[in-house]
């Protein structure tokens, strides 16, 4: 009786274990387009940063004369725009590509 439960038992650890890699390898895609995401998200975070940084310089102020949220929300209205500007893009591009210009 010992035998054959640590047979099963062992057995049932490298089912475990294949299942678990086989999983991984299926993921694979739905992993990368997480990092690619991320990476593009870090990206407008940035580009926010820095449209955030040259709207306070036209107004001479800086970021000492804004508390966290009121900063926030200012960055998170500068992704908001570039995400639409993106957006925009995209779309002129794709017409441009089926050669509808005469909807832009």
């Amino acid at each position: 009786m010992k035998i054959k439960e640590k047979i099963k038992n062992s057995s049932t650890k490298l089912y475990n274990i294949a299942s678990k890699n086989v999983s991984k390898a299926f993921d694979y895609p739905s992993l990368k387009s997480k990092e690619l995401k991320e990476a593009i998200a870090k990206k407008i975070r940035q580009r926010a940063i820095l449209s955030t940084k040259a709207r306070l310089a036209e107004r001479n102020k800086s970021f000492e004369d804004y508390s966290d949220e009121e900063l926030e929300i200012i960055i998170s209205d500068e992704e908001r725009k570039i995400k639409d500007d993106l957006k925009t893009k995209s779309l002129v591009a794709a017409l441009a590509i089926l050669g509808l210009d005469f909807l832009i």
